[in-house]
């Protein structure tokens, strides 16, 4: 069956958000009937919310929601980054899409390091340097082609909207501009786009990005070709050029996002399904659900001591373990079947000393047999016919 006609069941998206984002204070949840988007931008949520109200299915809204986070969320939305999608069709079949950004051709061991072969932190975080091969838009593209039902067109117009109109700044985003503002004076292009001719803007006043608009407009005309060739491509490798920076247009011809098996995980009966590597959260996550899984989680009291003290144990080797074993599937081998066993994670628990905590630089990983076969085995969006997982980073 074609992939245009299979139904999707949801969408998930996870930005970066740091923890005290991901548990604001409660509320009465939001209630749909047929369809619902959870983004950290209430405009991106809303874009998503009206590809559904169109027809579109999940993944045509996620993929509306991901573009318009460009616009109204740049401190993780973005087309000049990266991410992951995880898509669960209606008939459980579940598959992630990888399109996290890639290292320039040129890119070398030493490119971060000073004369004298010292580290320099700032060059892996700001400048030229630090931007790797975007893979978003890519991503979302052929997330939208294979199973998606809407035109390119139509799924990005909400973005289009939002950066040639404009939209008023809520508090975070303009307290955020203004916080970054020193950052922006080192890149005149971020600090035309991002203030008044170097004021920060103020709460309530409208952002608009006739620019940004400008590229948008070409990806939903042309496509990849918008933005991996052509004017946009020539305006990257320029600046690139300009700064000293590595990408050049064989990098951004050459970029595919790649299609994974995605990593299939349990909890106490309910199937939990997420992104395989080079995004370590899957893995780390079903390890960190099989550890607590024998523990009664129930009756120690939400927040209790007893309660936290095993999840943090249980992070501490979960963590472990991902700090020694994961990595970019296309340069290392990973023990992932073990990792996710239950019965691995038994032994892992078994080092937990319930009455006292450990210290983080005192637990280790743990050890996996020395070969494994190779045959391995949170914007959200959703409507009845899909579910999708998708992770936008910078």
């Amino acid at each position: 069956m074609p992939f245009s006609n299979r139904r999707v069941v949801a969408v998930s998206t996870l930005l970066l958000l740091s923890i005290s984002q991901l548990f604001p204070a409660s509320r009465y949840p939001v209630r749909a009937r047929h369809g619902l988007v959870v983004a950290a931008d209430q405009l991106a949520a809303e874009a998503g919310v009206s590809v559904l109200k169109q027809g579109g299915n999940a993944v045509d809204a996620a993929v509306a929601t991901g573009f318009a986070l460009a616009v109204t969320y740049p401190g993780a939305g973005n087309i000049g980054g990266g991410g992951f999608m995880v898509v669960r069709m209606a008939d459980g079949e579940a598959i992630s899409i990888d399109f996290r950004e890639t290292a320039p051709a040129a890119a070398h061991r030493d490119m971060y390091l000073d004369a004298a072969g010292n580290v320099v932190p700032s060059r892996t975080t700001y400048g030229h340097l630090a931007a790797g091969v975007p893979g978003s838009v890519a991503g979302l593209l052929l997330a939208l082609e294979k199973y998606g039902t809407m035109d390119r067109a139509r799924v990005l117009q909400p973005a289009i909207d939002l950066a040639e109109k404009g939209f008023p700044l809520n508090f975070r985003l303009a307290h955020s501009l203004e916080e970054t503002a020193k950052d922006f004076s080192r890149f005149p292009g971020s600090m035309q786009s991002f203030s008044k001719n170097g004021t920060p803007y103020a709460e309530g006043e409208i952002l608009r990005q006739p620019e940004l608009a400008a590229t948008l407009h070409l990806i939903a005309e042309k496509g990849n070709d918008g933005f991996y060739r052509g004017k946009t491509a020539d305006r990257i490798v320029d600046e690139m050029k300009r700064g000293q920076g590595l990408i050049t247009h064989e990098d951004l011809e050459d970029y595919l996002p790649i299609v994974r098996e995605a990593i299939h995980g349990t909890y106490r009966g309910y199937e939990i399904i997420s992104m395989p590597p080079p995004s370590s959260g899957g893995v780390t996550l079903i390890q960190l659900l099989n550890i607590l899984e024998a523990y009664p989680m129930n009756q120690y009291g939400w927040n209790s001591s007893r309660y936290a003290h095993r999840i943090v144990e249980a992070e501490r080797r979960a963590y472990a373990d991902r700090a020694e074993y994961l990595g970019d599937p296309a340069f290392v081998h990973m023990p992932i079947t073990t990792l996710i066993s239950k019965e691995y994670a038994a032994g892992r628990r078994a080092s937990i000393d319930t009455l006292r905590a450990s210290k983080s630089d005192t637990v280790t990983h743990g050890t996996v047999p020395p070969y494994e076969s190779p045959q391995t085995t949170h914007y959200s969006v959703a409507d009845p016919s899909a579910t999708v997982s998708a992770s936008p980073r910078r």
